[in-house]
């Protein structure tokens, strides 16, 4: 289809957060987190109760989000700094294409760090990316944040958001010690606001704007910080399952950055405090870029996308950070507004961070890449759609990382996911609409050996071709692969 003229097409912003659990709305029933901007957007529009990042680390779920494919497709399989961005085309470039005017501000995390994967301009904030780094290279080359912030009053020529010595991946906490003009978070949205200023506007715009928060560093304002330490909140114990031991050999609890600990409660409840704050420091600064879409007046010709490149487990099961298939790492939020998305609706049909692409191209009247494997969305929340079910996105998701020395493969189909362990074969089961925490392994309870099965046979479906299966089996201890040679990639598989 040819479409609309570019000058009659709408805007596209996508904002996307980084390690933001799918849970941590209060919208969604949260116990503790207030989003009281991120509620009432998911009032006016859909808000998809089963997202996941199917490659739940940066690298990965990045690739699939601007490109509409599969791991099996992009090729990463893990996390992986370095290896440069081969996907064409992408969601930028195909909206390019069209006539759009795209820009990209925060965080990417593609190699090279300034690739433009089809925007026309880039403006950079990654957060600590240990790839770019080295000090023998001026921070110009990768960080426009810290150039900026150089630049303000009062901060010396090597400030850095590095000050604090708290680490990317730490669970220690502190409130932020500069203003809070001057926190990532506040910055991006400054920047986008001063592009709306300055963008064509006789053309459609596409503006993904990229949150670093709330990972790590914990450091929200003071004001976000201290309201999670109230001691009248309720007590929120993690979550941890009858499987847990499982990992503990992995486990560290000195270490602040591990995958795997049982932390004191005050470095516990300290974690939680920043990363929550992080999250309500967010919401606050989004009621400050949708109103500045209202003041620029397009707004109602705007289609906004608000999601996650993966969750944070948090301590559930004693598990830290992400690139875990059980809720907290792989379940995303995503909620989407525009100019014809019915308000107040809550789907539960299993999405993935690769629909987006094509469900923004759709809403766009931009034609989908024959070779995106996402699906639009726009029929799951369609007048007329059957209540009961008919509507499904996808009968399954296989999702997959390396971690811990191995690869974990998962199946999330129905009510279920099932969970292969590929350096010793273990397998895990769990009912997720009974035990949305997964605290209760049904791998090995007799009548559940059907379902067992049949979820065992899509992962070697899916895996179809890959060493770790042979003759219609799955195959453990093999060295798990991080980045698939573009030779080995493929599509059409399980999606």
């Amino acid at each position: 289809m040819s479409g609309p003229e570019p000058q009659d097409r709408p805007n596209i912003v996508v904002v996307c957060t980084d390690q933001w659990r799918g849970d941590a709305l209060s919208v969604a029933g949260h116990p503790i987190v207030k989003t009281p901007t991120l509620d009432r957007f998911a009032n006016r529009g859909v808000r998809f109760t089963n997202a996941y990042s199917a490659t739940p680390t940066c690298v990965p779920a990045r690739m699939a989000l601007m490109s509409g494919l599969s791991q099996h497709a992009h090729g990463r399989l893990g996390y992986q700094d370095g290896i440069p961005f081969d996907a064409d085309p992408t969601l930028p470039s195909a909206l390019r294409d069209a006539g759009y005017q795209t820009q990209a501000i925060g965080k990417m995390h593609y190699s090279p760090e300034r690739v433009r994967i089809g925007f026309d301009d880039v403006t950079l904030h990654d957060g600590y990316l240990h790839a770019a780094r080295g000090k023998e290279r001026g921070v110009e080359w990768y960080d426009d944040y810290l150039v900026w912030l150089r630049d303000q009053a009062g901060e010396p020529a090597v400030s850095d958001y590095f000050d604090d010595g708290v680490n990317c991946n730490s669970v220690t906490a502190r409130p932020w010690d500069r203003p809070e003009r001057l926190h990532p978070t506040n910055w991006a949205v400054t920047e986008s606001i001063r592009w709306l200023y300055r963008r064509d506007p006789t053309r459609p715009f596409f503006l993904y704007l990229s949150f670093h928060r709330p990972h790590p560093p914990y450091n929200p304002p003071r004001w976000a910080f201290e309201q999670y330490l109230d001691p009248s909140l309720p007590d929120h114990e993690p979550p941890v399952g009858d499987w847990a031991e499982y990992f503990e050999a992995h486990r560290d609890d000195h270490d602040d950055q591990a995958n795997v600990a049982q932390y004191d409660t005050q470095t516990r409840n300290r974690a939680r405090a920043g990363y929550y704050g992080n999250i309500t420091h967010i919401d606050h600064q989004m009621n400050r870029f949708l109103e500045s879409l209202q003041e620029f007046g397009v707004a109602d010709n705007t289609y906004v996308l608000f999601t996650s490149d993966h969750g944070e487990m948090l301590g559930d099961h004693h598990l830290w950070r992400k690139g875990y298939p059980y809720e907290g790492s792989a379940r995303v939020p995503m909620l989407l507004t525009g100019p014809d998305i019915p308000a107040g609706q809550v789907l539960d049909d299993v999405v993935e961070l690769r629909d987006v692409m094509p469900t923004l191209l759709t809403a766009a009247g931009v034609d989908v890449p024959e070779q995106v494997e996402g699906v639009p969305l726009q029929h799951a929340f369609a007048a007329g759609a059957d209540p009961d079910g008919g509507a499904r996105v996808r009968e399954a998701l296989h999702g997959e990382h390396v971690l811990l020395g191995e690869s974990i493969q998962w199946i999330r189909s129905g009510d279920h996911l099932y969970v292969w362990f590929s350096g010793t074969g273990r397998e895990q089961l769990f009912d997720v609409a009974a035990d949305r925490d997964q605290v209760r392994d049904l791998a090995a309870a007799p009548e559940a050996q059907g379902r067992l099965a049949e979820l065992r046979a899509l992962l070697v479906e899916a895996l179809s071709g890959r060493d770790c299966v042979a003759g219609g089996q799955l195959v453990a201890g093999l060295d798990p692969v991080l980045v698939l040679d573009p030779a080995d990639r493929a599509r059409g598989r399980l999606t």
